[in-house]
């Protein structure tokens, strides 16, 4: 098998994007460009010219550069939906469909790809829905987690644990955060957990914090996955999701699952833990209540659920199906 020239370009470097980095590099000669604005212009282009495929991370206005330059240049460009692209919340003002301009390109973009990747099956509605399109170019290939990466320990502490990287005021919506802090409220006796609000945000948001709940910057993947490994429960309550990643790991790490039923989130937990309506606060409670109780066993079958269902060797034939294909 040849080597293939891959772009993989993003606005951001994630590990979720950096784990595809590396199942590519094993087979593959990749380029990762993370950049944005104008001055990225010259540095896509010269990409581009010398890639056979690209990879763009996000449908967004920067994806449609790309995918335009890899259409002149008569390359197979590839746009992977994660989930916050896939967002049109008015009540929030969450999503960049919001914005006329920004909507017009990255509908566009993803008409105009060769393929567009869902990592969960609920945003290919969304899409072909925004997009306003038949979504022929829609492929599903859910991201891949490592399970001997992100491990259980015999001995669990009561706690329950978020993540969710909130920088403003809609995100923090989006990711219910605001929803999380009421179960703490509701459960003065139990400790609560959030990881990944900025600290510009916590300063807003700080008299709403109950004493019960511990916040946390974003922390490094060593970091979160003692974290993970030590909680009873992870909790996602969000408005609006893909397949959360961080749901997917805390899972693997033997917490049991407490979620809405938005986006990815019932995919992933499935019959595993708990999924409620995700303005209910009251079944969350209840259902978080039951997750943490000492005779709990689920969280082995989350657990063994995220290994069967979406292991990392799953995304990485995917991807390399994928590349196989672009380039025949």
């Amino acid at each position: 098998m040849r080597r293939v020239k891959i772009l993989v370009t993003s606005t951001l470097n994630t590990p979720f994007i950096h784990s595809d980095i590396t199942l590519l590099r094993r087979h593959h000669d990749v380029r990762h460009l993370v950049t944005r604005g104008l001055a990225s212009i010259p540095s896509i282009l010269s990409g581009v010219a010398n890639a056979d495929v690209t990879i763009t991370w996000f449908a967004s206005v920067y994806a449609f550069t790309v995918v335009r330059a890899a259409r002149l240049a008569g390359k197979r460009p590839v746009i992977i939906v994660g989930g916050v692209d896939a967002a049109r919340m008015p009540a929030i003002g969450y999503g960049i469909w919001l914005n006329p301009w920004k909507a017009a390109l990255v509908s566009r973009a993803l008409r105009a790809a060769w393929r567009v990747l869902v990592v969960d099956e609920s945003l290919r509605e969304r899409i072909t829905d925004l997009a306003g399109y038949d979504g022929r170019n829609i492929r599903y290939l859910p991201t891949g987690y490592d399970a001997t990466y992100w491990v259980p320990r015999r001995q669990k502490d009561p706690i329950v644990v978020t993540v969710a990287a909130v920088e403003d005021k809609p995100r923090f919506l989006a990711k219910g955060v605001d929803r999380f802090l009421d179960c703490a409220r509701r459960m003065a006796g139990t400790k609560f957990l959030l990881v990944g609000m900025g600290e510009t945000l916590r300063k807003d948001v700080l008299l709403e914090i109950p004493p019960n709940v511990d916040v946390l910057p974003p922390r490094p993947r060593e970091e979160l996955r003692d974290l993970f490994a030590r909680a009873a429960v992870y909790c996602q309550l969000s408005r609006t999701e893909g397949l959360p990643n961080s749901l997917c790991e805390a899972m693997l790490c033997g917490c049991v699952p407490v979620g809405s039923d938005a986006g990815g989130i019932p995919t992933a937990i499935g019959e595993t833990g708990f999924v409620v309506p995700g303005g209910d606060i009251d079944r969350a409670v209840a259902a978080i209540g039951s997750a943490l109780r000492p005779e709990n066993t689920r969280g082995e079958s989350a657990r063994n659920r995220i290994v069967a269902e979406f292991p990392i060797e799953r995304r990485e034939r995917g991807l390399l199906g994928l590349i196989d294909e672009a380039c025949s």
